[in-house]
C-alpha cells in the first residue's frame, strides 16, 4: 500500500477537529496473517502489518484491528506464539504514542484464532512479553453470534458480556465492531450484513446498545 499523502493527512486531522471524530479507528488488511508459519506468507504478513503500523501513526489512529490469524497446519498453541512473535518483529522499533492495537475475536471456522475470549487473552499475555505496544481488544457483534455467543437473548448477552469481563477486563474492550449476521448462531459463518437485516437484527441492537456494560 502506498505512503498517505501529506496534504490529505492534514485534510483529514482538520476535518477530525471541526466534527469531533474520536476515536480513529483502522483495520489492517485481510491477508495478513502473523500466526503462520508459513516462510513466504509470514514474512508477507510482518512487512505488511508493519506498514499498517506506520500508516496508523501517521494519519494520528487511536487504534489499529487485527485478526489474530490463521493456524493452519500447527497447533493451537503454536499459532498464539506465532503471532505474538511476529507482531513483536513488525513493531521493532516502532513508537506512535497514543496508538493501541486491538485483538478483534473471530467466528471460529476452520484454524482460526481468537473464537475464544481465553484465546485472545493468551495472545495479548504472549505478546506483551515480546513488545511493550499496548494491545487490547475489538469485538465484532457478527463474529460473537456466529462463534456462538447468544448475543441477541437479554440472558445470553449477560453471560457474553461477563466472560468478557472475567477472561479480557471490559476496560480493555475498546471498541464494538457493530455489524449484522448473514450466519445464525454458532454458524461460524464470516458473513456482514447490513444492521437490522441480518439474524441480530433490530431487537438485537435495541439489546446491544441499551445494556449498562456498554453504556459507558
Amino acid at each position: 500500500a502506498s505512503t498517505p499523502d501529506p496534504a490529505d493527512i492534514k485534510r483529514l486531522m482538520a476535518a477530525r477537529e471541526r466534527l469531533d471524530l474520536r476515536p480513529l479507528v483502522i483495520h489492517t488488511n485481510y491477508l495478513v496473517n502473523l500466526a503462520t508459519l508459513d516462510p513466504e506468507i509470514r514474512a508477507k504478513s510482518v512487512l505488511s502489518f508493519r506498514g499498517e503500523l506506520d500508516r496508523a501513526r501517521d494519519i494520528g489512529a487511536d487504534y489499529l484491528v487485527v485478526h489474530p490469524g490463521n493456524y493452519k497446519g500447527q497447533t493451537i498453541e503454536q499459532g498464539l506464539e506465532a503471532f505474538a512473535l511476529g507482531l513483536a518483529e513488525a513493531s521493532a522499533g516502532f513508537n506512535a504514542p497514543g496508538l493501541t492495537v486491538l485483538l478483534e475475536n473471530t467466528v471460529g471456522s476452520g484454524a482460526q484464532l481468537g473464537q475464544r475470549f481465553e484465546e485472545l487473552r493468551m495472545i495479548r499475555d504472549l505478546t506483551a512479553r515480546e513488545t511493550d505496544l499496548p494491545i487490547a481488544y475489538c469485538l465484532d457483534t457478527c463474529h460473537l453470534l456466529a462463534a456462538g455467543f447468544n448475543i441477541v437473548e437479554p440472558s445470553g448477552l449477560d453471560q457474553t458480556l461477563a466472560s468478557a469481563e472475567r477472561f479480557l477486563g471490559m476496560e480493555l474492550v475498546k471498541v464494538i465492531h457493530t455489524n449484522d449476521s448473514k450466519g445464525g448462531l454458532g454458524s461460524h459463518l464470516d458473513r456482514h450484513a447490513n444492521i437490522g437485516h441480518g439474524t441480530i437484527g433490530e431487537a438485537g441492537f435495541r439489546l446491544l446498545l441499551t445494556h449498562p456494560k456498554l453504556r459507558t
